[in-house]
């Protein structure tokens, strides 16, 4: 299983806290590093510094990307990851609320790995992020753009 941090980059904190008690209720054990805007998310990606202080892995095991965000949006958070050589590996799933099929288009076209809409239904919820956490973490062979266990302080 792969034990680096999981980002999710989200701005609704009902769906952050929604986010958390699903992975603990699926006995996901991966950190949840949360960044609460698209500059938040690059700051993490790019010079490595936790949110709250502390230590930080660089690479997280996988991004869960709202698109709707404040300041840069989850598209441009997408593209700048594809564009640099240090984060256009790691996996990203769009993990939204948006039905329209133009989003769906853009992330791919960007180089989403994979497109999901939130469910309203808690159930429903915990469901989906028990099977990102499944596929993502156990199932997937992940390319590392680090050591493994290579660790940072802020």
């Amino acid at each position: 299983m792969d034990t680096r941090p999981i980002l999710l980059v989200e701005d609704n904190l009902d769906d952050v806290e929604l986010t958390l008690r699903a992975l603990q209720k699926n006995q996901i054990p991966n950190e949840l590093v949360v960044a609460q805007s698209g500059m938040e998310a690059l700051k993490f990606l790019f010079e490595g510094r936790r949110l709250e202080g502390g230590r930080v892995r660089l690479d997280p095991s996988i991004v869960l990307l709202d698109l709707k965000l404040p300041d840069i949006d989850g598209f441009e958070v997408l593209s700048r990851m594809r564009s640099d050589d240090k984060t256009k590996l790691i996996p990203v799933v769009v993990l939204t609320s948006s039905k329209e099929e133009s989003d769906l288009l853009r992330a791919y076209s960007l180089g989403a790995n994979s497109y999901v809409r939130k469910p309203v239904d808690f159930r429903k919820f915990l469901l989906t992020v028990q099977l990102l956490g499944n596929y993502w973490l156990d199932l997937n062979e992940p390319i590392s753009t680090k050591e493994e266990g290579e660790w940072t302080d802020s």
